[in-house]
């Protein structure tokens, strides 16, 4: 259940209205670095978390809280197209103004689609979408992607910062990109909490390490075929982050043989010049396979 206070979490202001600002930050609604995406991203991990209730908790408080933050991006929007109504209406009606209007950064849904306000959609009008969204079930890898999905989107309120001279929009902003500061903290702080990166490492460290290779555990393998030699760098020598390993460094080199495919089936109707063996061949090799 959900509950909703009519008052903003920071103000909004705007003083002097700017649509080709507002189609700006349709970007951080409905963008890949957007508050749509980190909040469904937290809420859906919060509500498929399996594990201790403290984390289910956080992210379930923090994917609420940027709704919040949704809701002030979607006042900044309106507000930045109020006021320029009228010169919409007039671009949109007239002949070549409106081309004009587009070539000056406008969006014209925001007055055609949404009568002045703001949309689920990107800064290009593309709509979000949902396959951005990450919730693994596994706690480290989903703390990992919100660290990238909020340092994403601080890098994004940085650059829109960087992009007006608008006092109060430059004032919503510092007060977004300090909640990114602090959510980036607090991913961080729970991996710390799992007991830090070589407690967490590899992701998912409930798999056996017996299961897997050793011997390419921790080898950088270059594919640069003009580096004689291995970089000075901290991943190609000395312990692995997790400290179950030392890193080494080897080039390129095939461990398996070349693919052998077999002819394909007559039902798929490739060309003659293709059924090498012949249809006999190819289900002889089938057989062999099952039997």
């Amino acid at each position: 259940m959900f509950y909703h206070d009519k008052k903003l979490q920071y103000t909004v202001r705007v003083d002097k209205p700017n649509p080709a600002f507002a189609r700006m930050l349709q970007q951080a609604i409905g963008g890949i670095e957007g508050e749509i995406r980190v909040c469904l991203q937290y809420l859906f991990q919060s509500w498929g978390s399996r594990g201790p209730q403290k984390y289910k908790d956080m992210l379930l408080e923090t994917g609420t809280e940027e709704m919040a933050h949704i809701e002030m991006l979607a006042t900044a929007v309106a507000l930045n197209l109020e006021g320029a109504s009228s010169t919409v209406v007039d671009e949109i009606t007239g002949t070549s103004p409106i081309v004009s209007g587009i070539m000056g950064g406008m969006d014209p849904r925001h007055y055609l689609s949404a009568g002045l306000a703001a949309m689920a959609v990107d800064s290009n009008g593309v709509p979000f979408n949902g396959s951005w969204v990450v919730g693994s079930g596994n706690l480290a890898a989903d703390m990992y992607a919100n660290v990238m999905a909020e340092s994403t989107g601080r890098v994004l309120a940085t650059r829109l910062y960087e992009s007006t001279d608008d006092p109060g929009m430059r004032d919503m902003l510092s007060f977004l990109i300090a909640r990114d500061t602090m959510h980036q903290n607090q991913w961080l702080a729970v991996l710390e909490e799992l007991g830090g990166v070589q407690n967490a490492l590899p992701i998912p460290n409930s798999f056996p390490m017996t299961n897997q290779p050793s011997e390419f555990a921790y080898t950088f393998i270059s594919t640069d075929i003009d580096k004689p030699e291995a970089p000075a760098a901290r991943w190609v020598s000395g312990p692995s982050i997790d400290g179950k390993g030392q890193f080494t460094y080897e080039h390129a080199r095939p461990y398996g043989p070349e693919p052998k495919l077999s002819p394909p089936p007559p039902e798929g109707y490739a060309q003659q010049e293709q059924m090498t063996g012949g249809a006999d061949g190819f289900m002889e090799k089938v057989k062999e396979t099952l039997f």
